[in-house]
C-alpha cells in the first residue's frame, strides 16, 4: 500500500472532523438541485397555466365577440328600418335561440323593451351594458366585425337607415325595369353584370370583374339610373335645407348636395357601377361616405372640393348633423343591449391583478418551502450515515478500534455501511493474524537460535566438549532454522506472485514413488506402513504438466504430516487417479491417524496455525507446512482439500488440472541443464525437503 507523504500525514489530523465547504457538501448540492428543480417546475407550470388559460379565454372571447357582433348587427338593422322598438321581442327571441345566449333590450333609462329570459326567474341585468343600439351612432368595433373589409361607415350612420330616401313601389319598379334593360344591353356587348338593390330600393348595375369603366365605351349608357327620382329629390332638398341652415349659423355659404351627398359643382355623369371609394374628407367630425341609397359615392371634383380644408370639414360636419336630424323620426331611439349567458354570467375574463399575482406567488413560495423542507429531511437522512462512515474510516486510519456503523435499512447507503463493517471486521482479523504471525515467527526463530547459543556458550565455558555428537546437534538446529526461513521465503514469493515454476510433463506414479521412498525410513521408524496404490483401470490418470520439484515438496509435506499423526501400526496411502471428466489429476494422501476436530478443519491451511497451542516442538512444527501446500497447489491452478473423522483418520486431496490432450505422461522428467532447484537443500539426489506436520510445520 502506498503511504501518504509526510506533508499529507501532517495535514490529515487537522482535517479530521472539519466540515466540508458548503459548495462541496452533498447535502448542500442535493438541496440546491431540489430547490432548482422545484423552482423550474413551479415556473413552468405557472407559465403553462397562464398561457393555456389566456389562450382559451381569448378564443372564447373571440367566439363570443363574433356572436355578439351578429346580434348587434341584426338589432341595428331592425332599429334602422323601424321608427319604434315595438315588435322587437320576436327578433330578440330568435337571436337568443340561435346563439344560446340571453339577450335583453332596455331604454337608456333601463326600462325593459324586450328580454329573451323569463322576467320572473331571470337574473338582474349587469350594471354595464354590452352595447348601445343606435343606427345614427354605430359602435365601430362591433360594426367592423360584420362589415368585413369595407369597415364601419365614417359618419357612424348605419347604411340601412335611409328614411325619406326609401323609394315607393312605383319608382322601384320603373328603375328596376331600366336596370334590367341596361343589363341585357351590356350582356349583348359581352360585359357580364348584375342588378344590385340598395336599402332604399334603388337598383344599380354591378359589372362582374375589376374594370367597371368598360361601360363607358359602350352604347349602353346608365345615365337614367343616376338621376334622382321625385322622392329622392324631395328628401335631398330637405337635407340640403338642413345643411344650409347649419352652415348659415356658422356664417358660411350654402352648398348644393348631390345624390351621393357630395357637394360643389356637378360631376361628370358616371354609371352607377363604380367600386366603393371614400370621400376625401379627412375631418375628425362625422362625414357621410355612403349615399342614402347605399350606392358607392364618387369622389368630388378637386376643383369644387378643397380636400382637407377647414371649409370642407365644416360642410361635412353640417351634412352629418343634417342627416341625423332628418333620419331621427324614421329610426328607433337608442337602446341598451345586454348579452350574457343563460345563467346570468358574463363573458369570462382573465385579469392578473395584484391579488391574483400574490396568490400565484404565495402558491409558488409554498411549493418551494415544502420542497426545501423535504430536501432537508431527506438530505439529513442521506448524509448522516455517510458522516458516520467517514468518522469510522478516519478512526480506522488512525489505528483506533472502529465501532461498527449502524445499518438502518436495506438501501444503497445501508449496503455500503454493511460492506464497510465487513471490511473493518476483515481488517481486524488480518491485523490479529499479523500480530500472531509476528509472535509465532519470533517464537519459531527463537527456539533454534536459543539452542545454538546455549550449546556454544557451554562449549565456551568448557561444560560441553565439541565432539561429533555436539557438532551434529548444532547442525540439526541450523537446518531447523534454515527450513523455517525457506518456508517463509516460499510463502512470501507466493503472496507476491513471484514463485517461479518450471513446468514439464510429469508421470504422477513415479513422482509419488519418489516421495514415498524419501519418507520410507521415517515411516518404518514410527511403525507406519507407507504405500503407493497403483492406478485403477477404471480411472486412468491423464497427462500432467507441472513443476516436479514443487509438486514433490507439496506432497511430501502432506506425507510427513500424515506419518507424524499416525500411531504405530497405522498406515499412510498415496493414490493417484483421474477425474471422471478427465480434466484433472487427483492425489489422495490417506492416513489412519488421530483425525482433525471439525472446528479445526477450516484452519489447517492457515499460516502458523497449530491445533496444539503450546507450540511444543515435540508435538508439531512451525505451522507453515500446510500453508505452503495450499500456495504451491494454487500456483499450479489447483486446489487442496481435507476431510477428516476424529479417531479414524484424514484424507488430503490435491486436484491439479490435466493436459488438454488427456494423454498420459511420456516418461520420467529429465532435469533441465544447469538447473539446481530440482535438488533438495543439501544437493542430495532423491532427497526432498523434510515434510511438515499436520500443524503446518516443516520440522521432523
Amino acid at each position: 500500500m502506498r503511504r501518504p507523504s509526510g506533508e499529507q500525514q501532517a495535514a490529515d489530523p487537522g482535517q479530521r472532523g472539519a466540515r466540508l465547504p458548503l459548495r462541496k457538501s452533498l447535502f448542500a448540492r442535493l438541496l440546491a438541485v431540489s430547490a432548482l428543480v422545484a423552482a423550474c417546475s413551479v415556473a413552468a407550470t405557472a407559465w403553462l397555466a397562464v398561457q393555456t388559460t389566456s389562450g382559451a379565454i381569448r378564443q372564447e372571447q373571440g367566439q363570443n365577440l363574433t356572436a355578439d357582433a351578429r346580434i348587434y348587427h341584426s338589432l341595428l338593422g331592425y332599429a334602422a328600418a323601424h321608427p319604434t322598438w315595438d315588435g322587437v321581442g320576436k327578433t330578440v327571441r330568435e337571436l337568443a335561440e340561435q346563439s344560446g345566449r340571453r339577450i335583453a333590450l332596455t331604454t337608456e333609462r333601463r326600462a325593459p323593451l324586450a328580454d329573451s329570459a323569463d322576467p320572473e326567474s331571470a337574473a338582474a341585468l349587469p350594471a354595464q351594458a354590452s352595447a348601445i343600439v343606435d343606427p345614427l351612432s354605430v359602435d365601430t368595433a362591433l360594426a367592423a366585425e360584420t362589415a368585413g373589409a369595407s369597415g364601419a361607415p365614417a359618419d357612424r350612420v348605419d347604411p340601412r337607415a335611409v328614411g325619406p330616401f326609401r323609394l315607393p313601389a312605383s319608382e322601384r319598379a320603373a328603375l328596376q325595369k331600366t336596370a334590367d334593360r341596361k343589363v341585357s344591353c351590356l350582356s349583348s356587348t359581352g360585359i357580364a353584370s348584375d342588378v344590385v338593390r340598395s336599402e332604399s330600393g334603388r337598383p344599380r348595375i354591378q359589372v362582374v370583374g375589376n374594370d367597371p369603366d368598360r361601360v363607358q365605351g359602350t352604347r349602353c349608357a346608365t345615365d337614367e339610373l343616376d338621376s334622382p327620382t321625385a322622392t329622392e329629390r324631395k328628401a335631398l332638398k330637405a337635407l340640403n335645407q338642413l345643411a344650409d341652415a347649419c352652415l348659415k349659423r356658422q356664417g358660411r355659404a350654402g352648398v348644393d348636395l348631390k345624390l351621393d351627398l357630395s357637394w360643389g359643382q356637378p360631376t361628370e355623369p358616371r354609371p352607377a357601377v363604380s367600386v366603393p371609394t371614400e370621400l376625401p374628407m379627412a375631418s375628425p367630425s362625422p362625414a357621410p361616405t355612403y349615399a342614402p341609397t347605399d350606392a358607392p359615392s364618387p369622389a368630388p371634383d378637386p376643383s369644387t372640393a378643397a380636400g382637407n380644408g377647414e371649409a370642407d370639414r365644416a360642410i361635412a360636419s353640417c351634412v352629418g348633423t343634417a342627416r341625423r336630424e332628418q333620419l331621427g323620426s324614421y329610426v328607433a331611439s337608442p337602446a341598451l343591449l345586454f348579452i350574457g349567458d343563460t345563467g346570468g354570467t358574463t363573458v369570462p375574463g382573465f385579469d392578473l391583478s395584484p391579488a391574483n399575482t400574490a396568490k400565484i406567488a404565495g402558491a409558488a413560495a409554498l411549493v418551494l418551502a415544502l420542497t426545501v423542507g423535504a430536501s432537508v429531511l431527506v438530505g439529513a437522512r442521506l448524509v448522516r450515515p455517510l458522516r458516520a462512515l467517514t468518522g469510522a474510516a478516519q478512526r480506522m486510519r488512525d489505528g483506533e478500534d472502529s465501532i461498527p456503523v449502524l445499518v438502518a435499512a436495506d438501501t444503497e447507503i445501508g449496503r455500503l455501511a454493511a460492506t464497510f463493517n465487513d471490511m473493518s471486521a476483515h481488517r481486524a482479523r488480518l491485523e490479529a493474524q499479523r500480530k500472531a504471525m509476528v509472535s509465532d515467527v519470533a517464537h519459531e526463530l527463537r527456539t533454534p537460535l536459543s539452542n545454538i547459543r546455549g550449546w556454544l556458550e557451554a562449549a565456551q565455558d568448557g561444560v560441553a566438549d565439541p565432539d561429533p555428537a555436539f557438532i551434529a546437534s548444532l547442525h540439526e538446529e541450523a537446518v531447523q532454522l534454515q527450513h523455517i526461513i525457506d518456508d517463509l521465503q516460499d510463502l512470501a514469493q507466493a503472496d507476491a506472485g513471484a514463485l517461479r515454476l518450471h513446468a514439464e510433463p510429469v508421470r504422477i506414479e513415479e513422482l509419488l514413488g519418489q516421495v514415498a521412498a524419501a519418507h520410507q525410513a521415517r515411516a518404518e521408524t514410527s511403525g507406519v506402513a507407507l504405500t503407493v496404490l497403483p492406478v485403477a483401470p477404471d480411472h486412468p490418470v491423464p497427462g500432467l504438466t507441472a513443476d516436479p520439484v514443487r509438486l514433490r515438496q507439496a506432497i511430501g509435506n502432506l506425507v510427513s504430516n500424515a506419518v507424524r499423526h499416525t500411531p504405530s501400526g497405522g498406515s499412510v496411502t498415496l493414490r493417484p487417479y483421474g477425474s471422471e471428466s478427465g480434466d484433472a489429476v487427483l492425489v489422495d494422501v490417506t492416513d489412519t491417524g488421530s483425525g482433525i476436530p471439525p472446528e479445526d478443519l477450516a484452519h489447517v491451511f492457515d499460516r502458523f496455525w497449530r491445533g496444539e497451542k503450546s507450540r511444543s516442538r515435540r508435538t508439531g512444527g512451525s505451522g507453515l507446512g500446510l500453508a505452503i501446500v495450499r500456495k504451491l497447489t494454487e500456483a499450479h491452478d489447483g486446489t487442496v482439500t481435507a476431510v477428516s473423522v476424529p479417531g479414524q483418520g484424514s484424507v488430503f486431496t490435491l486436484r491439479l488440472p490435466a493436459d488438454r490432450g488427456g494423454a498420459y505422461g511420456d516418461g520420467p522428467p529429465e532435469p533441465e541443464p544447469g538447473r539446481t532447484d530440482d535438488l533438495p537443500p543439501g544437493g542430495v539426489p532423491g532427497h526432498v525437503a523434510p515434510a511438515h506436520d499436520r500443524d503446518g510445520s516443516g520440522q521432523p
